[in-house]
């Protein structure tokens, strides 16, 4: 059995997404906002050894996890600790892509190289993305970084495929919803060609990927009237095809 793991590094965030309690409230979880220690990390790996089920690690709940000041080092810490899965099976990171540059882009992939774990270890870099065009991105997400976190996710690509790795994969999200229903289609082909360069298979998900590839992933709005909600994520899933038009609502993938 697989136990999934949340460790918040921080519930601090550098955006403010119109869809997320981020933009709600002003403490998310109604306590003062802070950043996890260096020995509460360390004492938390220290716990998992000898779990007696698989553990998904992942350091991210509602804050952004980039942000903690001693991202890379809580991260590369985990990963040298880690020697024959003894504390972890897989690792994934869940990110705004905006604190992602080539210096910690580099490291993240150095840890995924480690050669003291098993080589998928380091399983999925999930981008919540959310927009395609600049003005979007700045009213969905709160924040002008539009061209910054397209730049970083593709840079990160570059130098994953210079590593000659096939870990971590890559998810670019998307949450359908008013504000970003007609980019769908841009969404999509943009990063279709950028994660299927060389021919590679890129899952097209309208529920979570499988994980197998490297995903585009059109997420459905959480909010007070779903049925609205449903109605807009299933005409985007129709307009790139992953829905045929008036079938069965059958939400699923399909891979280019």
């Amino acid at each position: 059995m697989t136990v999934y793991l949340n460790l918040e590094l921080t519930d601090r965030c550098n955006l403010r997404c119109r869809m997320c309690g981020q933009a709600q409230a002003a403490q998310v979880h109604e306590v003062p906002e802070t950043f996890m220690s260096w020995e509460t990390w360390c004492a938390l790996l220290d716990n998992l050894e000898g779990y007696r089920d698989d553990i998904s690690l992942c350091p991210h709940w509602l804050g952004e996890p980039t942000f903690h000041p001693e991202f890379d080092r809580f991260v590369r810490h985990a990963f040298e600790m880690n020697e024959g899965n003894r504390l972890f099976r897989e690792f994934k990171l869940h990110t705004n892509g905006v604190a992602f540059g080539r210096e910690r882009a580099e490291g993240l992939l150095a840890c995924a190289s480690m050669p003291n774990q098993c080589p998928d270890t380091f399983r999925l870099v999930h981008f919540s993305v959310d927009a395609f065009h600049r003005s979007t991105y700045r009213s969905v997400k709160g924040g002008d970084f539009r061209d910054l976190v397209y730049e970083n996710i593709a840079r990160f690509l570059e130098l994953r495929a210079a590593r000659g790795l096939s870990f971590p994969r890559v998810t670019v999200a998307f949450i359908v919803m008013p504000e970003n229903r007609l980019e769908v289609g841009d969404f999509v082909t943009h990063w279709a060609r950028l994660l299927g360069a060389g021919g590679k298979r890129v899952d097209l998900a309208g529920d979570w990927p499988s994980g197998h590839l490297d995903a585009i992933y059109l997420r459905r709005l959480n909010q007070q009237d779903q049925e609205a909600a449903n109605r807009i994520h299933r005409e985007a899933l129709e307009a790139v095809g992953l829905v045929p038009s008036g079938a069965d609502f059958q939400i699923g993938e399909q891979s280019f």
